[in-house]
């Protein structure tokens, strides 16, 4: 199949198929004679596991890694769940920051009288900070 046929069957883009192989995420294709790229129903496999670890929020470091961990056989599925529970850490310590952001401002709009007044908790705030 074309880029654009397995761009279709895993729901990525061709130009970020085209970077992740680039990048090196993706290993390099043979292409046909025309030096149009030919991939396979693995290739689908492959680029869905990456488009399903992006969605999940890993970063492409830690996608190379899950990779490696995916092929090898002989690895324990330990391995994989102490990089999934950083991972988790990791998200569970931005949702508490955008949480602590979230409740800041709500009590700084609510505290902003939004009127004819030039009085403004918000800028005030943000000239504290």
């Amino acid at each position: 199949m074309n880029i654009g046929e397995l761009s279709k069957s895993s729901g990525v883009s061709s130009k970020l198929i085209r970077h992740y192989e680039s990048i090196g995420l993706i290993p390099e294709t043979r292409r046909n004679d025309n030096g149009y790229r030919l991939y396979t129903d693995d290739d689908v496999h492959y680029v869905r596991f990456i488009k399903r670890s992006r969605d999940l929020g890993f970063s492409l470091d830690d996608i190379k890694s899950l990779l490696g961990l995916w092929k090898n056989k002989s690895r324990s599925s330990k391995q994989v769940k102490q990089l999934a529970e950083k991972h988790l850490e990791d998200l569970n310590l931005k949702l508490k920051k955008m949480k602590d952001m979230a409740d800041t401002l709500k009590h700084l709009v609510h505290n902003c009288h939004g009127d004819h007044r030039p009085d403004c908790p918000i800028l005030k705030n943000l000239e504290m900070n």
